[in-house]
């Protein structure tokens, strides 16, 4: 390349040197390393210079393994910072990471692998370890790199250079990773993300929540760490599994916000609805938090009104997507309260909020079968329910090696790719997106189509009901719906008698909904199956399995 001209590569991994030369001092990950003698959590702090010249030397130690560009390699490592090293390592050689959720069920987790097909692997001792134990899925994987060793960081350590790494040339169109999906209700398929769909959701997440460098951000999601370094902002590790997070300590979360003075975080309700309880119980707010994101499921107003009050000076956003295609819509707390939440105790779905920008949204008729061409179909008029479906530069082009897939949630318009979503809406007169439920969650009976999200907020008005599921019962075309309760902590019922007043309460709720009237059986349980990813995302399909076996249904 000429001197001084400015290379036109679109390589997400452009942004991490550009950092360092920007910001080289500033910190830009935060590891948590234990606790100091105060309860204090001690961490190791990397600058962006010193994160953007380790990368390097990974990406060196990836090339003496026999990493080459275009080459699929299998990511499991811990997240954190050999998350970031290992995936920008990667992304400069121009090799391609294949990223699987660690919380993922072992047999869909071996599938993904058979799926991808990875011809190397960076992966910590204990996934060295499967790859022994399950050597027909991993027997094609030729080049093994050990991470989380003593070994890896003096390696690290070795290959140290004032000459920076080059950093591959790639196209729009290039292949940059395969990320998985969480599988919640269906088998976790691998999107083809291109390096140009990464630098669209780069600028487009920069300027639709607008974001600035300096700021401090808790990763509760690892895979989202990634953009990190493209917005400038400071990393901190959370003290939680991440393939329970869920199951993550409140106290720990909060105790990293205050000493760290996080300033931006993404989690699911699951996780924002414990640290919320948590602060209300210790009586702590967060005053210097100025942004939070809550996705992966969707949000209740009474959680929103919670969070308002811990968060006194945060703007809350609800965006709206997939790992197909993200970030498609967005809301605000502000904006759901000052009316839609109304609307959604009526049965009238939950509120996404408008597109982003460069963002196209139809709604088509229901149909499990292929669109092949957008002119063969007419998109529905407002007010009526079908698929979403987008189009724009953060929309992926295609399922790895599913043509199936591929050919079931994609359209071709010309040179537009249109995604079917999978999930049922509607647009609003003013242009705003609803969402009704998941289109394989749909119940349908002999006196119509019952959606999730229109039916189960009507049961949420109760006030010991923490989360309800509308599911099907049976294996006919038409089923008997019914309602499974997970109840609030302490309001679960201990007898028959306290069974049949609580389920009196809940059909009393229900009566004013003439479309409700076929829902007779409600169901109580603990707690809910749960997606990997979120810990959010109700598996409703196997509720219905379950208890349609209970029943002995046909």
């Amino acid at each position: 390349m000429p001197e001084g001209q400015e290379s036109k590569s679109v390589n997400v991994a452009r942004f991490l040197p550009r950092a360092a030369k920007r910001y080289p001092d500033e910190i830009a990950a935060r590891i948590p390393q234990g606790r100091r003698l105060d309860g204090s959590i001690k961490y190791q702090s990397l600058t962006f210079e010193e994160l953007n010249a380790d990368s390097d030397a990974c990406g060196r130690i990836l090339q003496q393994a026999g990493i080459q560009r275009s080459m699929r390699v299998l990511v499991m490592v811990r997240p954190g910072l050999d998350l970031l090293l290992t995936c920008f390592a990667l992304f400069k050689l121009g090799a391609i990471p294949v990223v699987i959720d660690p919380g993922m069920k072992l047999p869909n987790f071996l599938a993904c692998i058979r799926q991808s097909r990875p011809k190397a692997m960076i992966g910590i001792r204990m996934a060295q370890a499967l790859a022994l134990v399950r050597r027909k899925t991993f027997h094609k994987i030729g080049i093994r790199v050990t991470t989380g060793t003593k070994k890896f960081r003096q390696g690290i350590e070795r290959f140290r250079s004032d000459i920076p790494l080059p950093i591959a040339e790639v196209s729009p169109d290039d292949l940059a990773a395969i990320l998985f999906t969480s599988g919640s209700t269906g088998s976790p398929k691998g999107v083809r993300y291109e390096h140009g769909t990464f630098d669209s959701q780069v600028r487009l997440v920069r300027e639709r929540y607008r974001i600035s460098s300096g700021e401090v951000d808790l990763t509760t999601l690892p895979i989202f760490g990634l953009f990190n370094p493209a917005l400038g902002i400071t990393t901190v590790v959370p003290e939680l599994n991440p393939s329970r997070p869920a199951k993550a300590d409140p106290e720990k979360l909060v105790q990293a916000i205050l000493e760290r003075k996080v300033t931006n975080a993404f989690g699911s309700p699951t996780l924002w609805r414990r640290i919320s309880d948590h602060c209300d119980e210790a009586q702590i707010r967060l005053p210097l938090i100025k942004r939070i994101m809550i996705a992966g499921a969707s949000v209740t107003p009474d959680l929103l009104l919670r969070l308002q009050r811990t968060l006194p000076n945060a703007s809350i956003h609800i965006p709206y997507g997939a790992t197909e295609a993200l970030p498609v819509a967005s809301v605000t707390a502000d904006q759901i309260l000052a009316g839609p939440a109304r609307l959604t105790g009526k049965g009238k779905g939950t509120c996404l909020g408008r597109p982003i920008p460069e963002v196209n949204i139809v709604i088509l008729p229901i149909t499990e079968d292929p669109i092949t061409s957008m002119s063969d179909v007419t998109p529905l008029p407002p007010g009526e329910i079908g698929e979403i479906t987008v189009s724009g530069p953060i929309v992926t082009k295609a399922y790895d090696n599913l043509p199936e897939a591929t050919k079931a949630h994609k359209i071709r318009d010309k040179k537009v790719i249109w995604h079917r979503m999978g999930d049922l809406g509607y647009l609003a007169e003013d242009g705003r997106l609803w969402f009704c439920g998941r289109k394989v969650e749909r119940v349908e009976t002999l006196e119509g189509p019952l959606y999730t999200e229109q039916v189960e907020p009507i049961f949420h008005a109760h006030v010991d009901v923490r989360r309800s599921a509308l599911i099907g019962l049976g294996s006919k075309e038409f089923r008997e719906p019914a309602i499974v309760i997970e109840p609030e902590p302490g309001a679960f019922p201990g007898s028959a008698r306290e069974k049949n007043r609580f389920s009196d309460e809940l059909l009393e709720k229900a009566e004013g909904f003439v479309r409700l009237h076929g829902i007779r059986r409600i169901f109580f349980r603990r707690s809910f199956p749960v997606d990997a990813r979120h810990n959010a995302k109700i598996h409703r399909l196997a509720l219905a399995r379950e208890y349609t076996a209970k029943m002995k249904l046909p």
